[in-house]
Formats: structure tokens, C-alpha cells, sequence
């Protein structure tokens, strides 16, 4: 008989067809109740996975008597309960790596719509409103030259830095460890947070969040960047205080935002909406064909390794101490 698997939404449609060959799946959003009653509908289920906006609360997880896996369809794991998993010898796996390029190119992509103001532009030309070459059309920041700040020189962070050294920005980080081989390789010098925060030009954050750094940019820490500069958010909303965003904004005291995250996804703080000098994404660091595949397949993989008595290649870390069950 087929294990039973629930899905909470739909991915890739080569994968999903996978997984509905070798398991029972039950796919929530097409059931039309809310996860926790189909958790109920299926106690027996052997592995869930969750999307980064499905809470898996210890309740979901208590409900699963057969669970053996949480394989989670991102990177973050902070929607789930992994201490409760853990307890109840539940494997919690993750995506990592698959996504490293495309969330960076989304990062850069930020950092030259908001310097150059290209969103702005369209809208510009889109209203009828350009009537000729003027020399003081529309503004930006030239980026050669320009200090970058990474807070968290991870895999993302990295490859981020990566594409800007080659546009000439000079590469500044903040990080838990100093890394060593790149600050030789690439040239990139470590700061202490206070220091890369009131000297960069443009800041990039790409930490993990948890409830350590919960608002780790707000009122005081914004208003301590240097006039003029540029923040840039790909990792998670809750790192950042929008409404502490909104006024540094509105004030002029930083020159834009480029933001793929949000505080209370998927709800914006609305002053942010309003601002010409903010771009916004919705949460598609990860979204090229390649990496949302690579990601359903890393999920399949985990599932499978789970099932066969294998401790999944992509079990996060802070359960890397558990043992084949």
C-alpha cells in the first residue's frame, strides 16, 4: 500500500506528478479546508510538506500519528515547530542551495531597480509624461565605487557580493564567523554591524531570521545608515520593523528600498505601497524554473531517503544529532 503524503500547495507539475506515481497524495488546496482539518482527515499520513507560509504548529504535528518527515519547500524553516518534531523523531528537511543563484540575482536586481530608479522610469514613460532628454532626469546612484554591505556572508550573501564586486562596489560584511577565504580570495573586509551599517551605501541583508534578530533593523538601527543609502531585503520579513522602514523613507533619509520580504506576509505595511522609491517583489527570490524544480526534487529526495530508513541529506541543522529510526 502507498504511503499517504500531504502537499499543502501545489509545485512543479513533473514533480508533483512524481510523487502522486510513488505515494497516496492529498494535495490541501485542492481538499478546500484549512491544513490542520485535513491533517485530521489524515492522521496516517507518513509526510508533509509544507510551504514557508504554512504554520506546522506542535497541534499539526501531534495529529500525524505516522509522520516521518516534514520536508519543507524552502530554505527557512521557521514556519515549523522542529523542537516538537524532534521530540516526536520527526525528520525536518530543507532546500538549500538550489535557490543560492537566483535569490542572489533577484538581490542585484534590487540593488540596480532602486539605484537607477527604473521602476520609477517606467511608470514616467508609461504616464506620457517624458518630453525630451533632461540633465537632471530621474537621478540615481552609480554603483561603481559604492560600498555594499552583506549582513550574513552565507551561500545567498555570497553570490550576491560576487555580482556586485563586478560591477565595482567595494564588498563590506557583517557575518557570525570571519571568512577567511573569501575576504583573500575576492577582497571582501569584514566590519563590525555598527561600522557596515553607518558606512555602506547600500545594505543587503541575507540572514536566517529567528527570534534573536526580530526586528533587527528598526528606528534606531535605520536611522543610524548613512543619508542617502539604499536597504535591500531578500531573507525575512521579520528582520526588518516596516513601519520603522516607512518613516525613514518618507523622511529622506534613505534614498530607497528594494524589498522581496514582508513583516506579515502576504500583508504590506500600505505607506510602503505608496512610496515611488520602493520596489517590492512577492517573496520570488526562488522563482526561476530551475531553482522551484531543483527545490521539488530536493523534497522528493528527502521524502525518499525518510522513507528507507536514511537520515535525508537536507535535514536542517539543529537536528543533525538525530539517528536512523
Amino acid at each position: 500500500m502507498k504511503k499517504k503524503v500531504i502537499l499543502t500547495k501545489k509545485f512543479g507539475k513533473n514533480e508533483v506528478e512524481i510523487l502522486k506515481e510513488k505515494y497516496e497524495l492529498i494535495i490541501a488546496e485542492d481538499v478546500g479546508k484549512d491544513l490542520l482539518s485535513i491533517v485530521k482527515d489524515n492522521r496516517d499520513a507518513a509526510a508533509l510538506i509544507p510551504f514557508l507560509s504554512d504554520n506546522v504548529t506542535e497541534e499539526i504535528i501531534g495529529e500525524l500519528n505516522d509522520l516521518k518527515i516534514i520536508a519543507n519547500y524552502a530554505v527557512g524553516y521557521n514556519n515549523i515547530d522542529f523542537s516538537c518534531a524532534e521530540r516526536s523523531g520527526i525528520f525536518v528537511t530543507n532546500t538549500p542551495d538550489i535557490l543560492t543563484d537566483a535569490t542572489a540575482d533577484l538581490a542585484l536586481a534590487l540593488v540596480l531597480g532602486v539605484s537607477r530608479r527604473i521602476i520609477e522610469s517606467d511608470r514616467y514613460m508609461r504616464a506620457g509624461n517624458f518630453k525630451g532628454w533632461g540633465a537632471n532626469l530621474l537621478l540615481g546612484m552609480e554603483l561603481k565605487g559604492r560600498v555594499l554591505g552583506i549582513i550574513g556572508l552565507g551561500k545567498i550573501g555570497l553570490a550576491t557580493a560576487v555580482r556586485a564586486k563586478a560591477f565595482g562596489m567595494k564588498i563590506v560584511y557583517y557575518s557570525r564567523t570571519i571568512k577567511s577565504d573569501e575576504e583573500k580570495k575576492f577582497g571582501f573586509v569584514y566590519k563590525n554591524l555598527e561600522e557596515l551599517i553607518r558606512t555602506s551605501d547600500i545594505i543587503s541583508l541575507h540572514l536566517p531570521y529567528s527570534p534573536d534578530v526580530h526586528h533587527m533593523f528598526n528606528r534606531e538601527t535605520f536611522s543610524e545608515m548613512k543619508k542617502g543609502s539604499i536597504f535591500i531585503n531578500v531573507a525575512r520579513g521579520g528582520l526588518m520593523d516596516e513601519s520603522a522602514l516607512a518613516e525613514v523613507l518618507a523622511s529622506g533619509h534613505l534614498s530607497g528600498a528594494g524589498l522581496d520580504v514582508f513583516e506579515n506576509e502576504p500583508e504590506v505595511n500600505q505607506s510602503l505601497t505608496k512610496m515611488e522609491n520602493v520596489i517590492m517583489t512577492p517573496h520570488t527570490g526562488s522563482a526561476t524554473h530551475n531553482a522551484r524544480s531543483g527545490m521539488g526534487h530536493m523534497v522528493i529526495s528527502n521524502i525518499e531517503q525518510a522513507f528507507s530508513g536514511k537520515i535525508p541529506d537536507n535535514l536542517i541543522p539543529e537536528l543533525k544529532n538525530m539517528v536512523k529510526y
